[in-house]
């Protein structure tokens, strides 16, 4: 059974003339839209996945996800969720690869993410205009020395992988061999690798694994355990499931709940006083 627990006190939503916090209830969705400046976005408490037409980024607490002005999209929250949103500077933004991407969030970025997105950010005596441009410019350098993160499920346009991806949308822990799922939609396993490397950059095995780690980082944040993470995506022990995680994530899913936990419990005091 999950963990429970239950969505800090507060309004859901505080608006910046650059930015914005927002709190979104466990499954809850944004519209389908567009912003005319990029944006950064971070999930301070929670997992949040960002869709767009070129596929869903998973973005966990200890992710930064970006996605250029003009794209459009939309945001989903996975268990109570608090989403900071920073958008920036065209000048800025042109230092930032013009394609959604996920980046590793260091200490000193979140920090800069959290002053600039929190309530003191335009009360009085808070950063002025000069101080608030002097963080972008330290958040986007902080960003430079991030590498882009595997964290970007890049989404089928071929109605044969989409047909694919929608079984295994419905059941990741499916394992089903590629040559059989392709007895099941028509198409040989030759066609359908050659489609994946060519459309998606991947393997099927790597799109799977990246699909299942996807749904892994939901589960955690729902707060089930490994062992039953593990079985629900698909690997038949907790030690394949975690050596996979680890590989993607850069950590263990007990380090990673662990983690996320302290932010959501004590970690960042402006997450769960309500500042929202």
């Amino acid at each position: 059974m999950p963990i429970g627990r239950q969505p800090p006190p507060g309004p859901t939503s505080r608006l910046w003339p650059s930015g914005g916090a927002h709190l979104w209830p466990s499954g809850g969705t944004s519209s389908v839209h567009s912003h005319p400046r990029g944006h950064l976005v971070y999930a301070a408490r929670g997992v949040l996945s960002v869709h767009t037409e070129e596929g869903t980024s998973i973005v966990p607490t200890n992710r930064i996800a970006w996605t250029p002005a003009g794209f459009t999209h939309y945001h989903r929250a996975h268990s109570h969720t608090d989403m900071r949103i920073e958008f920036l500077p065209v000048t800025l933004a042109r230092l930032i690869p013009a394609h959604p991407a996920v980046f590793m969030v260091s200490g000193l970025a979140r920090e800069i993410l959290l002053t600039l997105t929190g309530p003191d950010n335009y009360a009085p005596g808070g950063p002025d205009r000069a101080a608030r441009a002097r963080l972008r410019r330290v958040l986007v350098d902080e960003l430079h020395r991030a590498p882009e993160q595997p964290l970007q499920l890049p989404e089928p346009r071929d109605d044969r992988l989409q047909a694919i991806a929608r079984i295994l949308y419905e059941n990741p822990a499916d394992s089903t061999p590629l040559a059989d799922l392709g007895r099941r939609i028509g198409a040989s396993a030759r066609t359908l690798s050659r489609l994946f490397h060519d459309e998606l950059g991947m393997t099927f095995y790597e799109w799977r694994t990246q699909l299942r780690i996807h749904q892994a980082l939901i589960l955690l944040a729902d707060g089930h355990h490994t062992t039953h993470i593990a079985h629900a995506c698909g690997w038949s022990n907790p030690s394949g499931f975690i050596a996979a995680f680890t590989a993607v994530i850069g950590t263990t899913p007990g380090r990673y709940r662990t983690s996320a936990q302290e932010r959501w419990t004590y970690g960042d005091d402006r997450a769960t006083r309500g500042d929202l």
